[in-house]
Protein backbone atom coordinates (compact mmCIF):
# COMPACT_ATOMS: atom_id res chain seq x y z
CA UNK A 1 0.00 0.00 0.00
CA UNK A 2 1.31 3.21 -0.88
CA UNK A 3 2.40 5.69 2.37
CA UNK A 4 0.53 9.08 1.49
CA UNK A 5 1.62 11.93 2.73
CA UNK A 6 -0.07 14.39 5.49
CA UNK A 7 0.65 16.82 2.61
CA UNK A 8 -1.54 14.75 -0.16
CA UNK A 9 -4.59 15.98 1.96
CA UNK A 10 -6.19 19.95 2.31
CA UNK A 11 -5.89 19.88 6.08
CA UNK A 12 -2.42 17.17 6.53
CA UNK A 13 -1.40 19.13 9.16
CA UNK A 14 -4.21 16.96 11.86
CA UNK A 15 -1.83 13.85 10.58
CA UNK A 16 1.24 12.90 12.20
CA UNK A 17 3.22 10.75 10.58
CA UNK A 18 5.70 8.31 13.07
CA UNK A 19 8.76 10.51 11.13
CA UNK A 20 7.54 13.69 12.83
CA UNK A 21 6.45 12.12 16.02
CA UNK A 22 9.55 10.57 16.45
CA UNK A 23 11.63 14.34 15.73
CA UNK A 24 8.99 15.87 18.59
CA UNK A 25 8.74 13.26 21.25
CA UNK A 26 10.26 14.79 23.62
CA UNK A 27 9.41 18.60 22.66
CA UNK A 28 8.26 21.21 24.78
CA UNK A 29 4.91 22.12 23.57
CA UNK A 30 3.81 18.29 22.61
CA UNK A 31 1.43 16.07 24.40
CA UNK A 32 0.98 12.62 23.29
CA UNK A 33 -2.29 10.94 24.62
CA UNK A 34 -2.82 7.19 24.35
CA UNK A 35 -6.10 6.45 23.30
CA UNK A 36 -6.26 2.76 23.27
CA UNK A 37 -8.87 0.82 25.19
CA UNK A 38 -6.10 -1.76 26.66
CA UNK A 39 -2.28 -2.24 26.25
CA UNK A 40 -0.75 0.42 28.09
CA UNK A 41 0.83 -1.02 30.83
CA UNK A 42 2.66 -3.58 28.72
CA UNK A 43 3.81 -0.92 26.37
CA UNK A 44 3.34 2.67 24.86
CA UNK A 45 4.74 5.47 22.98
CA UNK A 46 7.73 6.90 25.51
CA UNK A 47 6.02 9.90 27.20
CA UNK A 48 2.31 8.88 25.83
CA UNK A 49 -0.13 9.71 29.02
CA UNK A 50 -3.22 7.27 28.97
CA UNK A 51 -6.91 8.69 28.43
CA UNK A 52 -9.89 7.30 29.47
CA UNK A 53 -12.09 8.13 25.88
CA UNK A 54 -15.74 6.51 27.73
CA UNK A 55 -14.92 9.97 30.74
CA UNK A 56 -15.56 11.98 27.51
CA UNK A 57 -19.08 11.69 27.75
CA UNK A 58 -21.96 11.86 30.49
CA UNK A 59 -23.50 9.03 32.18
CA UNK A 60 -26.52 9.07 29.62
CA UNK A 61 -24.62 8.49 26.97
CA UNK A 62 -25.84 11.20 24.97
CA UNK A 63 -24.05 14.28 25.31
CA UNK A 64 -20.62 15.34 26.19
CA UNK A 65 -19.69 15.24 30.11
CA UNK A 66 -19.39 18.44 31.80
CA UNK A 67 -16.57 20.92 30.40
CA UNK A 68 -15.23 21.39 34.04
CA UNK A 69 -15.00 17.37 33.78
CA UNK A 70 -12.91 17.53 30.69
CA UNK A 71 -10.94 20.32 31.47
CA UNK A 72 -10.16 18.93 35.06
CA UNK A 73 -9.12 15.27 32.65
CA UNK A 74 -6.75 16.58 30.35
CA UNK A 75 -5.00 19.09 32.77
CA UNK A 76 -4.50 15.63 34.75
CA UNK A 77 -3.18 14.36 31.26
CA UNK A 78 -0.68 17.44 30.95
CA UNK A 79 -2.79 19.67 28.62
CA UNK A 80 -2.13 23.35 28.69
CA UNK A 81 -3.42 26.20 26.58
CA UNK A 82 -1.29 26.49 23.86
CA UNK A 83 -0.02 22.81 23.08
CA UNK A 84 -0.19 20.80 20.41
CA UNK A 85 -2.08 17.27 21.27
CA UNK A 86 -0.62 14.06 19.46
CA UNK A 87 -3.30 11.14 19.90
CA UNK A 88 -3.14 7.62 18.43
CA UNK A 89 -5.19 4.25 19.05
CA UNK A 90 -4.46 0.86 17.50
CA UNK A 91 -4.70 1.74 14.39
CA UNK A 92 -7.33 2.46 12.13
CA UNK A 93 -10.00 2.59 15.33
CA UNK A 94 -12.34 5.09 16.26
CA UNK A 95 -11.02 6.29 20.22
CA UNK A 96 -8.30 8.79 18.48
CA UNK A 97 -10.88 10.28 16.38
CA UNK A 98 -12.91 10.19 19.42
CA UNK A 99 -10.29 12.40 21.59
CA UNK A 100 -9.61 13.98 18.27
CA UNK A 101 -13.77 15.41 17.88
CA UNK A 102 -14.55 16.26 21.51
CA UNK A 103 -10.97 18.42 21.70
CA UNK A 104 -12.17 20.44 18.90
CA UNK A 105 -15.15 20.88 20.02
CA UNK A 106 -14.47 22.23 22.90
CA UNK A 107 -11.77 24.57 21.47
CA UNK A 108 -8.61 23.20 20.61
CA UNK A 109 -8.97 23.60 16.60
CA UNK A 110 -6.19 22.79 14.95
CA UNK A 111 -4.33 21.78 18.05
CA UNK A 112 -4.56 18.23 17.77
CA UNK A 113 -3.16 15.43 15.51
CA UNK A 114 -3.85 11.79 14.96
CA UNK A 115 -0.84 9.49 14.73
CA UNK A 116 -1.71 7.98 11.15
CA UNK A 117 -1.46 4.53 11.47
CA UNK A 118 -1.42 4.61 15.25
CA UNK A 119 0.78 2.28 17.64
CA UNK A 120 0.50 -0.20 14.73
CA UNK A 121 2.84 2.29 12.85
CA UNK A 122 5.42 2.90 15.32
CA UNK A 123 5.61 -0.58 16.61
CA UNK A 124 5.77 -1.42 12.24
CA UNK A 125 9.11 1.32 12.26
CA UNK A 126 10.95 -0.76 14.77
CA UNK A 127 10.54 2.19 17.08
CA UNK A 128 11.33 2.40 21.22
CA UNK A 129 8.42 1.34 23.91
CA UNK A 130 8.42 2.13 26.99
CA UNK A 131 6.82 0.46 30.12
CA UNK A 132 7.16 3.77 32.30
CA UNK A 133 4.12 5.94 33.18
CA UNK A 134 5.43 9.70 32.58
CA UNK A 135 5.76 11.79 35.86
CA UNK A 136 3.05 14.68 34.67
CA UNK A 137 3.14 18.09 34.94
CA UNK A 138 -0.82 19.02 35.49
CA UNK A 139 -1.88 21.31 32.31
CA UNK A 140 -3.40 24.60 32.89
CA UNK A 141 -6.30 24.73 30.29
CA UNK A 142 -9.01 26.88 28.95
CA UNK A 143 -12.07 25.26 27.08
CA UNK A 144 -14.73 26.90 25.23
CA UNK A 145 -17.00 24.66 23.36
CA UNK A 146 -18.04 25.76 20.38
CA UNK A 147 -22.24 24.89 19.78
CA UNK A 148 -21.72 25.12 16.09
CA UNK A 149 -19.58 21.92 16.15
CA UNK A 150 -22.74 19.48 17.31
CA UNK A 151 -26.18 19.13 16.80
CA UNK A 152 -28.94 17.79 18.93
CA UNK A 153 -31.99 15.90 18.29
CA UNK A 154 -34.14 18.51 18.71
CA UNK A 155 -32.65 20.76 15.70
CA UNK A 156 -32.47 17.83 13.19
CA UNK A 157 -36.23 17.15 13.76
CA UNK A 158 -36.65 20.95 13.28
CA UNK A 159 -35.03 20.76 10.53
CA UNK A 160 -31.09 22.04 9.06
CA UNK A 161 -30.60 24.05 6.56
CA UNK A 162 -28.52 22.74 3.47
CA UNK A 163 -27.72 19.47 5.68
CA UNK A 164 -27.12 16.52 4.97
CA UNK A 165 -27.00 13.79 7.59
CA UNK A 166 -24.62 10.50 7.52
CA UNK A 167 -25.25 7.83 8.93
CA UNK A 168 -21.57 5.73 9.22
CA UNK A 169 -22.75 2.84 11.32
CA UNK A 170 -22.96 -0.77 9.50
CA UNK A 171 -25.79 -1.32 6.30
CA UNK A 172 -27.07 -3.67 8.43
CA UNK A 173 -27.61 -0.83 11.01
CA UNK A 174 -29.06 1.35 8.58
CA UNK A 175 -31.64 -0.86 7.33
CA UNK A 176 -32.82 -1.83 10.21
CA UNK A 177 -31.56 -5.49 10.07
CA UNK A 178 -29.28 -4.64 13.45
CA UNK A 179 -31.12 -3.27 15.85
CA UNK A 180 -28.50 -3.56 19.03
CA UNK A 181 -30.21 -2.83 21.71
CA UNK A 182 -32.15 -0.59 21.02
CA UNK A 183 -35.54 0.10 20.89
CA UNK A 184 -36.06 0.63 17.30
CA UNK A 185 -33.78 -0.08 14.19
CA UNK A 186 -33.73 1.99 10.94
CA UNK A 187 -31.85 5.54 10.16
CA UNK A 188 -32.96 9.18 10.91
CA UNK A 189 -35.11 9.67 7.58
CA UNK A 190 -33.11 11.33 4.62
CA UNK A 191 -29.71 9.96 6.11
CA UNK A 192 -27.47 9.22 3.20
CA UNK A 193 -25.05 6.15 4.48
CA UNK A 194 -21.33 6.04 4.19
CA UNK A 195 -19.56 3.13 6.70
CA UNK A 196 -17.21 4.65 8.86
CA UNK A 197 -14.30 2.11 7.23
CA UNK A 198 -14.49 2.72 4.07
CA UNK A 199 -12.28 6.02 4.75
CA UNK A 200 -9.78 3.18 5.72
CA UNK A 201 -7.04 1.80 3.39
CA UNK A 202 -6.36 -2.08 3.48
CA UNK A 203 -3.75 -3.35 5.41
CA UNK A 204 -0.39 -3.04 4.16
CA UNK A 205 2.09 -5.56 4.67
CA UNK A 206 2.76 -4.95 8.08
CA UNK A 207 -0.61 -4.88 8.99
CA UNK A 208 -0.61 -0.97 9.28
CA UNK A 209 -4.15 0.66 8.57
CA UNK A 210 -4.13 4.28 7.17
CA UNK A 211 -6.60 6.53 5.46
CA UNK A 212 -7.37 6.27 2.13
CA UNK A 213 -5.67 8.90 -0.21
CA UNK A 214 -7.48 12.35 -0.47
CA UNK A 215 -8.95 11.69 -4.07
CA UNK A 216 -10.47 8.69 -2.84
CA UNK A 217 -12.26 9.88 0.06
CA UNK A 218 -13.40 13.14 -1.64
CA UNK A 219 -14.87 10.75 -4.42
CA UNK A 220 -16.66 8.80 -2.00
CA UNK A 221 -18.22 11.43 -0.11
CA UNK A 222 -19.55 13.15 -3.19
CA UNK A 223 -20.78 9.43 -4.40
CA UNK A 224 -23.37 9.92 -1.50
CA UNK A 225 -24.35 13.22 -1.82
CA UNK A 226 -21.80 14.92 0.96
CA UNK A 227 -20.14 18.23 -0.60
CA UNK A 228 -18.21 20.62 1.13
CA UNK A 229 -20.59 23.33 0.58
CA UNK A 230 -23.26 21.52 2.81
CA UNK A 231 -23.32 21.50 6.62
CA UNK A 232 -22.50 17.59 6.91
CA UNK A 233 -23.78 15.75 10.63
CA UNK A 234 -22.25 12.37 11.19
CA UNK A 235 -23.85 10.18 13.21
CA UNK A 236 -23.75 6.41 14.60
CA UNK A 237 -24.57 4.68 18.05
CA UNK A 238 -23.01 6.45 20.53
CA UNK A 239 -20.70 9.46 17.86
CA UNK A 240 -17.32 7.18 18.11
CA UNK A 241 -17.56 6.38 14.71
CA UNK A 242 -19.45 9.58 13.51
CA UNK A 243 -16.15 11.41 15.27
CA UNK A 244 -14.16 9.05 12.82
CA UNK A 245 -15.89 10.80 10.07
CA UNK A 246 -15.80 14.25 11.21
CA UNK A 247 -12.03 13.78 11.63
CA UNK A 248 -11.77 12.73 8.04
CA UNK A 249 -13.93 15.58 6.75
CA UNK A 250 -11.87 17.63 8.72
CA UNK A 251 -9.04 16.18 7.25
CA UNK A 252 -10.31 16.73 3.69
CA UNK A 253 -11.26 20.47 4.43
CA UNK A 254 -14.57 20.37 4.63
CA UNK A 255 -15.79 23.86 6.62
CA UNK A 256 -19.41 22.65 8.34
CA UNK A 257 -18.85 19.54 9.97
CA UNK A 258 -21.78 19.09 12.71
CA UNK A 259 -21.95 15.42 14.51
CA UNK A 260 -25.23 14.66 16.25
CA UNK A 261 -23.23 13.29 19.70
CA UNK A 262 -26.94 12.12 20.86
CA UNK A 263 -26.95 9.50 17.79
CA UNK A 264 -28.81 6.31 17.87
CA UNK A 265 -27.91 6.39 21.50
CA UNK A 266 -30.54 8.92 21.55
CA UNK A 267 -32.76 8.58 18.37
CA UNK A 268 -33.23 5.16 18.31
CA UNK A 269 -34.41 5.16 21.93
CA UNK A 270 -36.55 8.26 22.36
CA UNK A 271 -40.34 7.72 22.24
CA UNK A 272 -41.57 9.68 19.26
CA UNK A 273 -38.32 9.98 16.67
CA UNK A 274 -39.09 9.01 13.32
CA UNK A 275 -37.06 6.52 11.54
CA UNK A 276 -36.85 4.96 7.94
CA UNK A 277 -35.71 1.67 6.99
Amino acid sequence: MTDFHSSDYPNGHLLADVDWLTDNLTAEGVVILDARARGYEAGHIPGAVRIDVKELKNASGCTFAPAEAICSLLESCGVSDSQTVVVYDEGGGVLAPRVFYVLEYFGLMDRVKLLNGGYRAWLAAGKEISTEVPTIRRGSLTLRADPKKAVTREAIEAGLDNAVLLDVRSAEEYLGKDIRSNRKGGHVPGARHLEWKEALALPDERGVVRFKEALALRRQFEACGVHADKTVVPYCQSNQRGAHAYFVLRLLGYADIRPYEGSWDEWGNAEHTPVEV
